[in-house]
């Protein structure tokens, strides 16, 4: 039977995320090295879709985070590695279909156990491969460990919710809106009860078209963005974006709002620059820190 869609209010009023709110909760100070700054693993760049792994890694870098590894295909993990000289590539083993395997979590065990933040989930293209590879985290990283889950990572939580159990307080989820819906097992009828309601289902963070929602309640919605971040990678960039900031320290709460308002503002920048519409998720990197010190971050 279909879920009903929820139809109480809210349990606390929507915060507006604006400047103002975001100097009065501060990111913390970056380290002064690498290993200060955080340690990032990127898991995901299936062989015929590399470069949404490689758009959240650089985001990742580009809100500060300090070493970054990127876990993708045996296939394309030379080319990565040498189109990011910036990363450290483990290549993973791919199914025949040049899908990543989900027992392969193993070759990237180490880097795994020493990252402060992972994201799984950009350029999988195999929901029961991926969901393997969720179910396998828990075995790989350190019990402190913040877990980003975006794409057809997402997909284990529709299956099975207890693999990820031991992530409660430490799980942030980044869905568009067809898998906000496959998540409530209905569609989304109204997103300020609906992302809410992921939120605690799941016990976890949720960023969802410029809603951020805490499982305690807790509801901010940014103001910036609009149609032109509707492009392929753009939610890449925002995984990569929560996931470094993560890294730096911030909680998954202020790392999501933090990420949500500054790729909103990113695109709002170059809607002016580029045009509402045809700008690319590439280019939002470049804006990511730009944004960051317009509010002193």
């Amino acid at each position: 039977m279909t879920p009903e869609p929820n139809t109480s209010p809210p349990d606390a009023s929507i915060v507006p995320i604006t400047p103002a709110l975001l100097r009065t909760w501060p990111l913390p100070e970056p380290g002064d090295g690498k290993y200060g700054r955080g340690q990032v693993v990127v898991v995901g760049g299936a062989r015929r879709s590399p470069g949404a792994a490689m758009l959240a890694s650089l985001a990742a870098l580009r809100v500060g985070a300090g070493r970054l590894t990127i876990a993708l295909g045996d296939s394309v993990a030379d080319h990565v590695a040498v189109a990011i000289p910036e990363c450290g590539v483990v290549g993973l083993r791919e199914t025949a279909e040049g899908h990543i395997a989900g027992d392969s979590l193993d070759r990237a065990s180490d880097d795994m156990a020493g990252a402060d933040a992972v994201l799984v989930g950009p350029g999988l293209d195999d929901a029961d491969e991926a969901a393997d590879l969720v179910s396998d985290l828990a075995n790989h990283v350190s019990a402190d460990t913040v877990l980003v889950l975006d794409a057809y990572a997402l997909g284990v939580l529709e299956r099975d919710d207890v693999s990820v159990q031991a992530f409660a307080s430490r799980l942030v989820l980044t869905p568009n809106s067809s898998e906000a819906e496959r998540l409530l097992g209905r569609e989304v009828v109204d997103p300020d009860h609906d992302i809410p309601e992921i939120a605690r289902r799941f016990e976890a963070v949720v960023s969802c078209g410029g809603l951020v929602a805490s499982p305690d309640g807790r509801v901010w919605r940014s103001g910036t963005g609009s149609s032109g971040l509707g492009t392929s990678g753009s939610g890449d960039v925002l995984g990569g974006a929560i996931l470094g900031l993560c890294a730096r320290g911030a909680s998954v709460e202020q790392a999501a709002v933090w990420a949500t308002q500054a790729h909103g503002a990113a695109g709002d920048r170059l809607a002016v620059q580029v045009g509402p519409l045809g700008y690319l998720a590439s280019e939002l990197l470049a804006e990511l820190p730009r944004v960051l010190v317009e509010v002193g971050a």
